[in-house]
């Protein structure tokens, strides 16, 4: 057996039941250290734990899948939800077993800001830069929904220097597409621990600095009206 579980976004608080119980009756327990570092509570003593990172993921899901197709009880664990940010992560761990694996969805951070922020999704796309390849046509994606005057939700790209693509760059970016600079963007950091979102403008975010865990908001121009009945 092999599940891969989206472990929330960075607090257990946030992971499911059901996920939780597959961590605590797992024989082996592997994820990305940071993820790790989040369920360790939840792993039994006796499991065997899997760490990885970006360098050696994949000599590290080879390990999993020997020990998958050795008859033990997996668990690869992910940040947030599996098919927001994890997807690339998710064929990883697919093609080091040679076949599809069960996933079991969390709660991503996209979700609680839209309901920290009060946005719907009817009316929201939500955008991830975190991913490797080539992030053009994200980037042509997030213009287009925002001269569709919907809400934008993005998760930035905080890799190496010369790739990243952090809010500051997204802000930036979106000017020179001719978006308004006068665009509300709000930047959140670190949504589980309670610590207070920005808030300001695409020129003001273009000189606004944030750390790696952040999540961007940025809002239509033209909001959509209510659509329930007049209030009597």
């Amino acid at each position: 057996m092999i599940v891969c579980i989206g472990a929330g976004p960075g607090d257990t608080g946030y992971l499911t039941q059901r996920g939780a119980e597959l961590i605590r009756n797992a024989d082996v327990v592997a994820g990305f250290d940071a993820v790790l570092n989040v369920v360790r509570d939840l792993i039994p003593a006796n499991a065997q734990v899997i760490g990885m990172g970006y360098r050696d993921q994949v000599a590290q899901l080879d390990k999993v899948a020997l020990e998958h197709h050795a008859g033990k009880r997996c668990v690869v664990v992910f940040m947030g939800d599996i098919h927001f940010s994890g997807f690339q992560y998710l064929e990883r761990v697919e093609r080091a077993c040679g076949h599809p694996v069960e996933s079991l969805p969390g709660i991503s951070s996209a979700q609680i800001l839209a309901s920290r922020a009060r946005v719907c999704f009817d009316e929201t796309t939500f955008i991830t830069f975190h991913r490797r390849g080539d992030l053009t046509p994200f980037k042509r994606h997030l213009v287009r929904v925002l001269e569709d005057q919907r809400n934008a939700i993005v998760i930035p790209c905080p890799w190496d220097e010369a790739r990243s693509f952090m809010p500051w760059h997204i802000a930036a970016y979106l000017m020179e597409q001719g978006i308004p600079a006068h665009h509300p963007v709000e930047v959140w950091e670190n949504l589980t621990r309670g610590e207070a979102e920005w808030h300001g403008t695409l020129a003001e975010c273009a000189e606004h600095r944030c750390s790696d865990m952040s999540i961007m908001l940025i809002r239509t121009l033209a909001p959509m009206a209510s659509q329930i009945e007049p209030a009597p």
